[in-house]
């Protein structure tokens, strides 16, 4: 197996390609696609996302979000944010999980992913799996946006495994059946 830089470059690579933008080759299905790392290459991989979101050269449009930021900012908008630190050592870490999962809903994700005109060499790319986690699974968003962002290419950069059926989030989680997607490298 290459290691991650040189799947990295590949990733930019396909990107770019006019049949991985129109989603040529997939028979009909969603155009999502996985690029599955090990969890301890988490840093080079947010490293390239900085250099990707930063190239004026892309044959492409990267429209990029993390995960993570965007739970913040839901938790901002709930006016909760400030508020998780004193509410977990009062009530218990359960009791927040319950609390915050009741309004960073897959639909709030999609809904803040959503932005203007979308061109035909748009890709939206997905990060913060594994940062997001227990608040957000992947598998539940990508049935939201696969509705929402059927025109275009969607990769999830995911720190863990993908057998074609199941994602397995750092290696080691119990498997979250999903099948509509497609490994990219």
């Amino acid at each position: 197996m290459s290691n991650i830089y040189e799947k990295l470059d590949r990733l930019k690579n396909l990107i770019q390609d006019q049949d991985f933008l129109t989603g040529r080759g997939l028979s009909n299905e969603v155009n999502i696609r996985m690029f599955c790392y090990e969890p301890e290459d988490e840093m080079a991989v947010r490293h390239f996302i900085g250099q990707l979101e930063n190239d004026k050269n892309l044959n492409c449009n990267l429209i990029s979000y993390n995960l993570y930021h965007l739970f913040l900012d839901i938790c901002e908008e709930k006016n909760i944010l400030a508020k998780i630190p004193e509410m977990e050592e009062k009530r218990g870490s359960d009791f927040l999980q319950d609390r915050i999962l009741k309004f960073s809903t897959t639909k709030a994700f999609a809904e803040k992913m959503q932005y203007g005109q979308r061109k035909s060499n748009d890709v939206l790319l997905l990060a913060g799996v594994g940062e997001v986690y227990p608040f957000m699974r992947v598998h539940s968003l990508l049935e939201e946006l696969q509705v929402g962002f059927d025109d275009i290419p969607i990769v999830v950069l995911y720190p863990g495994s993908f057998n074609g059926r199941s994602v397995v989030l750092f290696n080691e989680f119990t498997p979250n059946d999903y099948y509509r997607a497609f490994n990219i490298i």
